[in-house]
């Protein structure tokens, strides 16, 4: 597939990326208050915007850098530590979305984890850290050798995949149990799909979209890096989209 298309598909992801996080920020600013940090149910809203941002919207660019045919060629160790450091920057910002929902949990003496999407969300946030730490030491780290990269490779990119397939079912359920907790007296309720509800369901949809089309683009062998062997037959492919 010409490298044109993937940029041009890059550049479709990276807006719909953008317009996740910014609809996700229209949403809590217009219909839920604003944004605070102090215990509160505006400090509730940080958990939805950080969560996309980072789960979502930063997860899914951190794991397309291999996709990149820049990264098919010259030295690999550059790629890595971006791979590394935007996986980072999405569990700091996930980190930060679980201390504002606990934080108003407790400020508010809400029950912490007992629905479906924080046992989802937990759980997707704890395979997060241990595949960014076995990454780190398998991957990163020099000492390991060729035989148990390449043992733990399929494993590392299964999980990959299956970490943002989570995170998006993890997005989907909050949406719809936020909505359902907000909208539920008799002339604003959920089932009669008021202007917010329909906002928010859209907004999900989008995430859905979204995650698909990255899903789909890690998966495609055609824009997964060439292994040694093979990388002399798509360096033509490159060149020409110079």
């Amino acid at each position: 597939m010409a490298v044109g298309q993937f940029y041009l598909s890059c550049l479709v992801l990276g807006s719909l990326g953008s317009m996740c996080i910014l609809l996700t920020i229209y949403w809590v600013q217009y219909w839920r208050g604003g944004f605070a940090w102090d215990g509160s149910v505006l400090m509730f809203n940080w958990h939805p915007v950080l969560m996309v941002a980072g789960m979502v919207v930063i997860y899914s660019a951190a794991s397309l850098v291999y996709r990149l045919p820049r990264s098919w060629v010259g030295p690999k160790l550059p790629w890595k530590l971006l791979h590394a450091a935007l996986h980072l920057m999405a569990f700091i910002l996930t980190v930060l979305g679980l201390v504002a929902v606990f934080s108003f949990h407790n400020h508010n003496k809400i029950t912490n984890l007992y629905s479906l999407h924080s046992w989802l969300g937990i759980a997707t946030v704890f395979l997060f850290a241990c595949q960014w730490f076995l990454g780190f030491a398998v991957f990163l780290l020099p000492w390991a050798s060729m035989w148990l990269r390449s043992l733990l490779k399929p494993i590392h990119v299964f999980f990959g995949a299956s970490i943002l397939s989570l995170a998006i079912a993890s997005v989907i359920s909050g949406l719809n149990e936020k909505l359902f907790f907000s909208l539920k007296n008799d002339t604003n309720k959920y089932s009669s799909l008021p202007s917010e509800a329909v906002f928010a369901n859209s907004l999900g949809m989008l995430v859905v979209v979204f995650g698909l089309l990255v899903l789909y683009i890690l998966l495609a062998s055609s824009w997964k890096r060439p292994e040694p062997g093979i990388l002399t037959d798509r360096q033509p492919l490159l060149h020409a989209g110079e």
